[in-house]
């Protein structure tokens, strides 16, 4: 593995991740495919697109079809056929949305399986196992996903659970694994003072990566903007910084600016989905009935599948009808707007103009730049 970083503006950084797989021009967005396929569209579709890593849930994956089933296929991308890197979240997230079904304990957590109700018992070390049995480039740590909102007493608790659960993963992970990458994951909640703590002790373990967890809980966007903005003068500089389960392309760029590499979300598949558009001006609603007959395509300056050979009236009466065909087109849409987004941030970091991007970025939406 390398992290190498090729030019830096402020904090945001261009750079190139290598993993055993393949090399991600970062910063990136990381197409979700939760359970080993990114809805509606191929892995074929998504190499046109331009993408060179998508991820994937340790904790679906386990529940059906199972990780030593794709194990056996040698791993999960021979089992989806594909051939970029893939990352895989550890599960402690989902395992946090369970609420009541589940029962956190100092060294595990018991949870009854939202499939067949059966009783599972899940320790830091069958979390990493079952991301080795995927095979996946890059592993999460398990961790404890704080609830928002949180006291400080609670936040403190639950980010010590994290901290154990890092260093029994990573005891782990180097016993097992020589080839695969394993990022931490700060949490914190919205406590500055807790997340500074967090990363202090996160990257006195050496891991191959930060993650930032905790930020897509239902917290205002504000707060993790400060949280960011707390963080950003203390990340290590020769490792990657990942926002998990961020965001909207506003967030995307602010992530940038406080120098975080990689993203995640299910954004722009499921609002595609849902007939909303992402275009430099904002969002285009399909279902509108203005749409119906025209001959435009959903975003007149992406050169997309899409709109290079479909008009907004014929995916709004697909759309209307049901049709899945809808939710592709929709879909490679939104992908393609998310990685030309980021293919643009790289551009402006080679060139030195990150910034000069970032205004033309919030001009084009009518919106005020944020100050940093």
């Amino acid at each position: 593995m390398s992290f190498k970083i090729l030019n830096e503006e402020g904090f945001a950084r261009r750079g190139v991740l290598t993993t055993k797989t393949s090399s991600i021009n970062t910063p990136v967005f990381m197409p979700v495919g939760t359970y080993g396929a990114v809805k509606g569209v191929t892995p074929d579709q998504l190499k046109d697109i331009g993408f060179e890593v998508i991820l994937g849930n340790a904790f679906h994956l386990e529940q059906r079809p199972g990780s030593k089933l794709i194990n056996e296929f040698n791993g999960l991308h021979k089992f989806m056929n594909w051939n970029g890197s893939i990352l895989t979240d550890s599960g402690g997230f989902q395992v946090w949305s369970l609420g009541d079904l589940r029962k956190v304990f100092d060294d595990r957590v018991e949870f009854k399986s939202p499939l067949d109700g059966k009783k599972i018992v899940m320790y830091p070390s069958d979390s990493i196992q079952i991301q080795l049995n995927l095979d996946a480039d890059i592993i999460m740590v398990f961790d404890d996903c704080t609830d928002y909102p949180s006291t400080l007493s609670e936040a403190k608790k639950s980010m010590e659970l994290t901290h154990r659960w890092a260093l029994e993963s990573k005891k782990y992970f180097d016993q097992h694994s020589k080839q695969h990458l394993l990022f931490g994951i700060v949490q914190g909640s919205e406590y500055p003072e807790l997340r500074l703590k967090s990363l202090e002790y996160l990257t006195s373990l050496n891991f191959d990566g930060i993650a930032i967890g905790g930020l897509s809980v239902g917290e205002p966007r504000e707060k993790k903007t400060k949280i960011l903005k707390t963080l950003a003068p203390q990340l290590p500089t020769h490792i990657p910084h990942y926002v998990m389960g961020v965001g909207t392309p506003e967030e995307l760029v602010e992530g940038v600016r406080y120098g975080i590499d990689m993203f995640d979300c299910v954004i722009p598949t499921r609002n595609g989905r849902n007939g909303y558009i992402y275009t430099e001006k904002g969002i285009l609603k399909i279902r509108n009935s203005e749409h119906k007959n025209s001959n435009k395509p959903l975003d007149e300056n992406c050169d997309c599948y899409t709109c290079r050979n479909f008009t907004r009236g014929y995916i709004h009466h697909l759309d209307r009808c049901n049709e899945m065909l809808a939710s592709t087109l929709m879909t490679i849409c939104n992908l393609s707007h998310f990685h030309k987004l980021m293919k643009n941030i790289r551009d402006s970091l080679e060139e030195n103009k990150f910034e000069e991007f970032v205004e033309y970025f919030y001009d084009m939406r009518s919106l005020k730049k944020p100050k940093l």
